[in-house]
């Protein structure tokens, strides 16, 4: 009888806890489609407190960091924000390696790292990392939208790398990594039909096609961008870069 009253007390607290989680990842989903991304990542942070294993809750904690940290000014809190990133991602990837999410999660936020890091085999290695995982996600889910990104911009940046940062590849990576417009190019289309509604691929597809020396199309696409709903806090200043983008190129 004790056994079973254990069993009855652990079933009912799963059950509770799994109820308020429902609850917040739905408060969390209005917050941001509010565009209110810092009371969204309270309350994923709120189900990590409750469920620290959830993968979902995770990456949107690692999301939601980069881009808070993206806007941010002040450099102390920008590398707050992506180093929060990070932990939210490991811990992801830490839960379940063959989760194509984790595996991008762990892409989006080494990418990011590049920009606040300033070891060079840091830097270097960050730069693999984002290769890598964007790799392993697309082995699991080659649709995937947002590795598919991931991957496209290693090779648009690859191509654009400037400064510092290229000394750095080039002396710590052995060469320059053989990034290329043409798979830029290739990836974000394949992101842009499994997500039509991701602005950020939109502009940098088009500043591929741009570099590529291909104007009808990216005349196309940036047409198509300043159409697009407002879905993040950043689209708007991403659709207004593009509209100005459209200015110079037509």
């Amino acid at each position: 009888m004790k056994y079973f009253y254990l069993l009855a007390f652990f079933l009912s607290t799963f059950l509770a806890n799994s109820q308020e989680t429902l609850i917040l990842f739905k408060e969390a989903d209005n917050f941001e489609r509010q565009l209110k991304d810092i009371e969204a990542l309270d309350k994923y942070k709120q189900i990590i407190a409750i469920e620290p294993a959830n993968v979902k809750a995770l990456i949107k904690a690692a999301e939601l960091n980069v881009a808070l940290g993206g806007r941010e000014l002040n450099k102390v809190n920008k590398r707050l924000y992506i180093e929060s990133a990070m932990v939210f991602a490991k811990k992801a990837y830490e839960v379940d390696a063959k989760n194509a999410d984790a595996n991008y999660a762990m892409a989006m936020v080494s990418g990011k790292m590049t920009d606040i890091e300033t070891e060079n085999k840091k830097i270097v290695q960050y730069v693999k990392d984002v290769k890598s995982y964007s790799e392993k996600a697309l082995a699991i889910n080659p649709s995937h939208a947002k590795a598919n990104y991931s991957l496209g911009k290693w090779h648009y940046e690859m191509v654009n790398l400037m400064g510092l940062k290229k000394v750095a590849v080039k002396l710590f990576y052995g060469g320059m990594p053989d990034g290329d417009l043409d798979s830029a190019i290739v990836h974000f289309e394949k992101c842009k039909s499994a997500d039509p509604y991701f602005v950020l691929n939109y502009l940098d597809l088009a500043k591929a096609y741009r570099d590529n020396h291909r104007p009808t199309q990216t005349i196309d696409i940036l047409n198509k961008l300043v159409k697009l709903p407002i879905r993040t806090a950043d689209d708007a200043a991403l659709k207004a870069e593009a509209a100005k983008l459209l200015d110079a190129v037509q």
